[in-house]
């Protein structure tokens, strides 16, 4: 499916073609003899701020630890995080800082599928890889490019699997989708319009949101009047808790699946039991202090000790990802280039976190880590599994 040739388009393998002796000059950005610069462009204020300071914070946590045992190949990690407040003039604007002022050697944990799409043309550009974004987007590692690399299962994919699974296991007839009005949610909407399709069905109704809405009347009014039996949410976590608590205020209980951009331990904690019964889609356990993985405690603890609060589940995603960048890093070897660097990720096979998460394998012809996912459900304000692994 992949073409290898598509390599020698890019920054990278142009830097192959340079004569000799002219590209060991070239400078490599982002790196030094004490250190390599890694950026992160995320929501610190915003309405995903839960996800992006958590998610930031754990990137940090794991590069404190490899610098505080002297750093990856005699190398610290600078780590250099701007506040896009999940709007798109703020990403582009933080971007442009990361790869032009600050000459990041990559970026990391960027927040947000619009944001993301709108800073990945001109970072590509200028040679800057861009590795495993807070967002789960199919379109952030489709179609192959050599420096777009993402972990779990895509958005896509986890709504078509949900709505597999809910229709012939659970019986449902009248799926309809609530998403917001933005390249994140459209992605979802496809996959739930796709998976229909697939099972000779269409969705029975739709209807968007602006992410920064908070009445959500007028749409649940409408669902319910198509008399939906599955609601399919492209939403994140204020918009997740306002459209879910709102039909349940209407006294409307219609089952709503999400993916991971709602996986928050905000949603399933909702104040009063607003989201009980909520179900959503992951590729990782809840990050729970009394979790009945010791791993997961200790590292709860850990992260505790920190930041004086408790990590979620877009803190664990997070410190495996900068954990994969520190292996990549090392295995790069002191002589660290882009394409020293992308060839070590490369090699990363059969990867196992800390947390018990999917295995990750990567590949010359594959930049994206795992399919795996299955369903969990709010259960006393918890999140609950309740589906091994789903695919469509």
């Amino acid at each position: 499916m992949h073409n290898l040739g598509r390599v020698t388009l890019t920054a990278v393998a142009a830097l192959l073609l340079l004569p000799a002796g002219q590209a060991a000059a070239q400078k490599q950005q982002g790196v030094t003899k004490t250190e390599v610069i890694i950026g992160t462009h995320t929501d610190l204020s915003g309405v995903a701020a839960a996800f992006g300071v958590h998610s930031s914070n754990a990137a940090r946590m794991r590069f404190d630890e490899v610098n505080a045992q002297g750093g990856v190949q005699g190398r610290k990690i600078r780590y250099i995080i701007e506040d896009s407040q999940y709007q798109v003039p703020r990403a582009v604007q933080a971007g442009n800082k990361l790869i032009n002022r600050d000459k990041v050697f990559l970026i990391l944990l960027g927040a947000g599928t619009p944001m993301n799409n709108a800073v990945i043309p001109d970072q590509l550009k200028a040679g800057v890889p861009n590795f495993f974004p807070l967002s789960w987007a199919k379109q952030l590692y489709e179609p192959f490019h050599p420096m777009k690399w993402a972990a779990g299962a895509s958005y896509y994919a986890q709504m078509r699997g949900a709505v597999k699974h809910f229709v012939e296991k659970r019986g449902k007839k009248t799926v309809c989708a609530l998403y917001q009005d933005t390249d994140f949610g459209r992605e979802i909407f496809e996959g739930a319009r796709d998976q229909l399709g697939a099972m000779n069905a269409k969705l029975a109704d739709a209807t968007t949101h602006k992410p920064t809405d908070t009445d959500f009347t007028a749409q649940m009014t409408k669902l319910r009047a198509a008399n939906c039996d599955l609601i399919a949410l492209g939403s994140i976590i204020r918009d997740t808790i306002l459209a879910y608590s709102t039909a349940r205020k209407m006294g409307w209980t219609v089952d709503m699946v999400g993916t991971t951009a709602a996986f928050d331990l905000n949603v399933s904690g909702a104040p009063g039991g607003a989201t009980e019964g909520l179900y959503t889609m992951t590729q990782i356990e809840a990050p729970y202090p009394d979790s009945a993985n010791p791993a997961i405690r200790q590292w709860v603890e850990k992260y505790r000790a920190k930041y004086n609060t408790d990590p979620n589940p877009a803190a664990q995603f997070s410190y495996v990802a900068a954990d994969l960048i520190v292996m990549g890093l090392d295995r790069a070897g002191r002589d660290l280039t882009t394409e020293s660097f992308l060839k070590a990720m490369e090699s990363i096979q059969g990867y196992t976190d800390i947390f018990g998460g999917p295995v990750m394998t990567f590949g010359p012809n594959k930049r994206h880590g795992s399919e795996s996912v299955f369903m969990v459900q709010v259960k006393g304000g918890r999140w609950t599994r309740v589906t091994e692994s789903l695919a469509f």
